[in-house]
């Protein structure tokens, strides 16, 4: 993590559609938005509205169907909503080898940050989705991008982690960085300068106050199971970044 400031220009998105197949539906429409150096921008939108696909476009993992995205920084790191885990390494070794390819670029700050002190040994396949993140989180930052995309980086994370994720955030586009999440659990909102994007209908939207932007809904649902399954599935579901408890029933 050298300090400094970097010069990035500024990317921006013309007239974006995208679908994946040639006579499906526009996932995308008309997409148009610049991104400066220095931004944080929240996505937001229901499940299915494109919000992946819009963050796939924007590191450049898929090409527009019509339109052109311009500016992107040399260096994107990018962390997907679920990490692939299915690989043959430990923590470390998984690390070890993103920092050859990233040309020497120092992980063991930002596992620090994230608290993973007690993963590194750990074979990736037996991570929790919440842990698996973090390792996702940290090939990402490791070598200074000047664009970092978060897929739901707050799913699943331990609070020390979910603390930290922010300030992180901040620093990065400190440096002229861009910053963008796919957020539903607000956890960049008290950033200063933050800006809001929403997705509905394919349909790219900024607002300007949290007021206006498009929420997922939610809804309570009662599970009965076991009483011997129970911290197997609590711990399964808060894993999945679900809100989860336990209620004593009265009477």
């Amino acid at each position: 993590m050298r300090p400094g400031i970097y010069r990035y220009t500024t990317m921006r998105l013309s007239q974006v559609f995208f679908r994946y197949r040639r006579r499906d539906d526009f996932v995308i429409q008309d997409a148009d938005a610049q991104l400066a150096p220095g931004d944080v921008i929240e996505l937001s939108g229901v499940n299915g509205a494109g919000k992946s696909t819009l963050l796939r476009l924007l590191a450049g993992l898929a090409a527009p169907t019509k339109g052109t995205i311009t500016g992107r920084p040399d260096v994107v790191g990018f962390a997907p909503d679920r990490f692939p885990a299915d690989q043959p390494f430990t923590v470390t070794a998984y690390l070890r080898h993103m920092s050859r390819v990233r040309r020497g670029a120092r992980w063991e700050p930002w596992a620090e940050r994230l608290n993973m002190e007690h993963l590194l040994a750990v074979p990736l396949g037996e991570l929790s989705k919440g842990s698996a993140h973090k390792v996702g989180l940290v090939q990402a930052l490791m070598a200074e991008p000047g664009l970092l995309i978060m897929d739901e980086p707050f799913a699943g994370l331990d609070a020390d982690a979910r603390e930290a994720l922010p300030a992180i955030a901040a620093e990065v586009a400190a440096r002229g960085a861009i910053v963008i999440a796919s957020d539903h659990q607000g956890g960049l909102r008290a950033l200063p300068g933050l800006r809001h994007w929403s997705l509905l209908d394919g349909h790219l939207k900024e607002s300007t106050t949290t007021a206006t932007l498009v929420q997922e809904k939610s809804a309570t649902v009662a599970v009965t199971l076991p009483a011997a399954d129970l911290p197997r599935f609590l711990a399964r579901m808060r894993d999945e970044g679900y809100q989860a408890r336990e209620i004593e029933e009265s009477g």
